[in-house]
């Protein structure tokens, strides 16, 4: 979940924006806010910052929204094809809404926040729909409460741990997929273990009214600094992680997405509860039946950049898939892609080729993701 990049009139800022133009952040229009894309460290610095130390990124932009009630959990799993009823007190889990043809109309994170209240927290461009979607689908079973006076920061990195132990101690006890109220530097926190950078670290949910002063914080630390929405995007690639928009959408099921690991055993057709959402018959005959297409790693022969809409075909010139993101990964120093092709193909025993500007590149279906996931399990 994350950078769906969807450039409309930028319309609002976040409580951060001033920062960032103090910070001498490069602004851009992003899902109707105006965001940083990169600082003067640059895009390449910033990425690889992020994978030796620990960035600071502002995500007020995704939407925040707490749904309240003894039946919060039964509604939200009639929208998703995720295990709710069983999501234990500050466990957070992955989850993606669907439409009746088995499509995906966002995904998005739950957290259990005790108190029969869910936490939820969903991608930029979506969020107005998703909203939506809530209110008329299940609003008469829950408050759904859109948490507008909040900001969103994300502590990432392998230092991003010791960062934040030096300022709650009780940080230490989290690990990933978990999540904590914490007080930092005298401000109430909710706090995960999560991330979309394939590294260790924090999502921080904070009110606006004090947002600036834990940023401020934060970025007092030497390992700490902010990092714009360029390297956010080329880290979550070579991570492997699905992107709104790009590896999913509203045509392709979770299945051919290459989702499956996020539909629970309870929500499968064998399950304790099988169903009961959108496009369940769709997506657990694909489970079961298997799909045309699925998501794959290619990696790119030279270092020419393959980007994202471009047409993979067969030797025999066959039309076999196309790139859903594409771009350069710092880390690994080479080009990298992520594509939908023919599952017939994913094997990758046959040779394939990228068209970029009417020349063939040959592309090697790999093992996602690029950079290995550095997720802190205990």
């Amino acid at each position: 979940m994350g950078l769906a990049m969807i450039e409309t009139i930028n319309e609002f800022t976040t409580a951060f924006h001033q920062m960032h133009v103090d910070a001498g952040a490069k602004m851009v229009p992003f899902a109707g806010y105006d965001m940083p894309v990169s600082y003067p460290l640059g895009v390449k610095k910033e990425h690889i910052h992020t994978r030796e130390k620990a960035g600071l990124f502002d995500v007020s932009h995704m939407g925040q929204v707490k749904l309240i009630g003894k039946n919060a959990k039964k509604a939200l799993e009639s929208l998703v094809p995720v295990d709710i009823i069983d999501l234990t007190l500050m466990k957070q889990r992955y989850a993606l809404f669907t439409n009746e043809n088995g499509g995906v109309l966002d995904d998005l994170m739950v957290t259990n926040i005790g108190n029969d209240s869910l936490m939820l927290v969903v991608n930029a461009g979506c969020k107005q729909a998703d909203f939506a979607h809530l209110q008329n689908s299940i609003g008469s079973d829950c408050v759904v409460k859109v948490m507008e006076d909040y900001a969103l920061l994300a502590l990432q990195g392998p230092q991003a741990g010791g960062v934040l132990a030096a300022l709650a101690p009780e940080s230490c006890e989290m690990t990933f997929m978990t999540a904590k109220v914490l007080i930092i530097n005298g401000i109430e926190c909710l706090v995960t273990r999560s991330g979309y950078s394939g590294e260790d670290g924090f999502e921080i949910s904070v009110h606006n009214n004090q947002a600036q002063q834990l940023a401020k914080c934060l970025l007092m630390h030497e390992a700490v600094e902010w990092i714009g929405l360029g390297a956010r995007d080329s880290l979550r690639l070579e991570a492997g992680l699905s992107l709104y928009g790009h590896e999913l959408d509203t045509e392709h099921s979770p299945v051919e997405s290459s989702l499956v690991w996020a539909l629970s055993k309870a929500r499968r057709s064998d399950g304790a509860r099988a169903g009961g959402y959108p496009g369940a018959d769709v997506i657990m005959d694909h489970i079961e039946n298997g799909v045309a297409q699925k998501i794959v790693g290619l990696q790119p022969e030279g270092r020419a950049p393959v980007r994202d809409g471009v047409m993979i075909v067969d030797e025999q010139d066959n039309n076999v898939g196309k790139v859903t993101s594409g771009g350069f990964g710092p880390t690994t120093g080479k080009p990298i892609v992520i594509a939908r092709i023919s599952t017939e193909l994913s094997d990758g025993t046959k040779k394939l080729f990228a068209i970029v500007r009417d020349k063939k590149i040959a592309v090697e279906v790999v093992k996602l993701p690029f950079v290995k996931q550095n997720y802190y399990r205990g």
